[in-house]
């Protein structure tokens, strides 16, 4: 399972990525210029959700100024289904 950005899908959705760097089969790598033409990844959303929260702490010394902040990032969870190059 990968973690990516937030994708604007249902859960169950397909999608197909064809923005591909690096390619490896069983004897050759190939790498792409900048990608790799008709190479594509399909994977199958399971989930959306959000990451734990990273706090963050601003703080000026001798001030007597502190700030707490905090921050939770939206991601989707993917599920590889296919590889094809």
């Amino acid at each position: 399972y990968l973690k990516v950005e937030k994708l604007e899908l249902g859960t169950g959705d397909s999608i197909e990525f064809d923005k591909v760097l690096m390619f490896q089969s069983d004897d050759a790598v190939k790498i792409g210029v900048p990608y790799i033409e008709g190479a594509k990844v399909t994977a199958k959303v399971l989930s959306q959700g959000r990451h734990e929260k990273i706090k963050i702490i601003k703080f000026r010394r001798r001030k007597h100024h502190m700030k707490h902040m905090g921050h939770r990032q939206y991601y989707t969870e993917i599920q590889i289904t296919g590889i094809s190059a």
